[in-house]
């Protein structure tokens, strides 16, 4: 086959895969692979049955032969007579081949390499994307403040920043839909949630803390590039367009145009998912959002699968015992028997229902007594309706009033304690001052998360509290120093600190 020469279909590239012999196949085609990633030319049908992996035992040097000369008339490979050996006339004549991949071959190797890197990938919610998305948008924005900005710096800098981001959102969009999926696959077995509930909630909690971080540091970097998007995104297409083939002066301007719209549609899409437009969430708030809500469905798989444990009723179980049951049954009367066991369709004269025929007894069977009006709030309810008029619908309006009263003075305190403690420096907590009761139950409350994240009492700790909106850094003094903190509520003492709270 001529090197250049396409093969006449290409279905018939991939018909290895399906072929009776397609682990042969493959053997010889991964050996060929392997040879493209070495930088080798060509090999040999000797080198093809020395190196490759065969399954079940090496073939015969005819079958290898016969495989190879297959493979040239799909057209994953091609040959060409091997004159190198060629010692006598007779060599000559002799049918020696030598065979590399075409150009066709190595694009269903590529093809079908990334299709099963593709089914084996594991999806994942990347923290450290984040942090980089954050690294190169800062570096962006330092170039374009140059003058005038280096184009090839700005060219790499925006080429990298969009690749981390579509792997990102690639990979949270495949973890998230794989994720109930995950959850309502290991209901049936318990072993399998016990162990994995602990690790995904805590997995998901340190996503989630670092996605409330970093997205607004990341949406407040991109708002600041607002009044450079337009230049930055010229200067990357220009760049891009100089790889285009030469033409006139309309074809370049149209190069330009054509990756200027590419880029401003990766562009867009990244402003989409960290800054709100004001119609439609940002999809890092919906992420999160997916996110919390499955750590709840998960406690509730827990949840059932305790309660299955403990024994309580199971209505599915049930429904099942009683399929079996009925198979059992051996006969329509003892299935209709069992029907009427099972569903409560005996005569039910007890309900004191009004009966429109008084001389109908209570053996009569069900379906043989005339019908019966049951009123709606027994159907739906089960229970009848009561005699006499409604009750009187109580007026809640004031307790409705003191409630939220004493909600809207529970926020206003906890939000004053946040101003009087949240100051963004760092602070002795002997110099802390007098705490009302407020600001020091939430002073207990936010030392309290930074204490359990410590190992070693002289170890400086740095925590995110659990709703994500403080930031606690806690750096232990000297061992002889004593803090004391007078409040409302008596006197806090204990080791001095230097203690640093801040807002998200």
């Amino acid at each position: 086959m001529p090197p250049h020469t396409l093969p006449r279909s290409a279905s018939a590239l991939f018909s290895h895969v399906m072929a009776d012999n397609a682990p042969l196949y493959r053997a010889i085609l991964d050996v060929f692979a392997a040879s493209k990633r070495q930088f080798r030319l060509h090999l040999r049908p000797d080198d093809v049955l020395a190196e490759a992996t065969w399954p079940g035992g090496p073939p015969t040097p005819e079958t290898v032969q016969q495989a190879l000369g297959q493979l040239v008339d799909w057209g994953n490979l091609q040959s060409q007579p091997d004159t190198a050996r060629v010692a006598t006339i007779e060599d000559f004549y002799r049918k020696r081949l030598l065979y590399r991949m075409t150009s066709s071959g190595e694009a269903v190797e590529a093809g079908l390499q990334a299709f099963v890197e593709a089914l084996a990938r594991r999806a994942e919610l990347q923290s450290v994307a984040l942090d980089d998305i954050r690294a190169r948008l800062i570096s962006l924005e330092q170039l374009m403040r140059e003058s005038p900005p280096d184009a090839a710096k700005v060219h790499g800098a925006l080429r990298d920043l969009v690749h981390v981001f579509e792997d990102l959102s690639n990979n949270a969009e495949a973890f998230m839909a794989g994720l109930a999926r995950t959850i309502e696959l290991q209901r049936a077995e318990v072993a399998a949630v016990m162990s994995f509930k602990t690790r995904l909630i805590d997995y998901l909690q340190r996503f989630i803390g670092d996605l409330v971080t970093r997205s607004s540091q990341i949406a407040e970097l991109l708002i600041h590039l607002r009044p450079l998007e337009r230049a930055l995104l010229q200067i990357a297409a220009e760049r891009d367009a100089r790889n285009a083939a030469p033409g006139d002066v309309a074809m370049d301007t149209e190069a330009v145009d054509t990756r200027l719209i590419a880029w401003n549609e990766r562009w867009a899409g990244l402003t989409r998912w960290f800054v709100s437009d004001g119609r439609d969430r940002a999809q890092a708030e919906l992420l999160r959002a997916s996110a919390l809500s499955a750590i709840p469905r998960l406690l509730q798989a827990v949840s059932l699968l305790h309660e299955r444990r403990a024994g309580r009723s199971d209505r599915a179980a049930d429904f099942r015992r009683l399929a079996l049951w009925f198979a059992a049954a051996g006969g329509d009367a003892n299935s209709h028997r069992l029907w009427r066991a099972a569903f409560a369709l005996s005569p039910a004269r007890h309900l004191a229902l009004a009966v429109a025929d008084e001389k109908v007894s209570a053996n009569t069977p069900w379906r043989d007594s005339p019908g019966i009006a049951v009123l709606p709030k027994l159907r739906e309810q089960g229970v009848l309706p009561t005699r006499g008029a409604p009750p009187r619908i109580q007026d809640r309006s004031a307790e409705r009033s003191l409630l939220a009263a004493r909600v809207a003075k529970e926020a206003a305190q906890t939000e004053a304690a946040r101003q009087r403690l949240a100051t963004n420096r760092e602070t002795r907590l002997s110099e802390l001052g007098r705490l009302d009761s407020s600001s020091f139950r939430l002073f207990l409350i936010l030392l309290g998360e930074a204490l359990a994240s410590q190992t070693h009492p002289d170890e400086a700790v740095e925590r995110l509290t659990g709703d994500g909106t403080l930031i606690v850094r806690l750096v232990p003094l000297a061992a002889h120093t004593e803090a004391e903190i007078a409040t409302d509520l008596g006197t806090f003492r204990g080791r001095d600190h230097l203690l640093l709270i801040r807002r998200t």
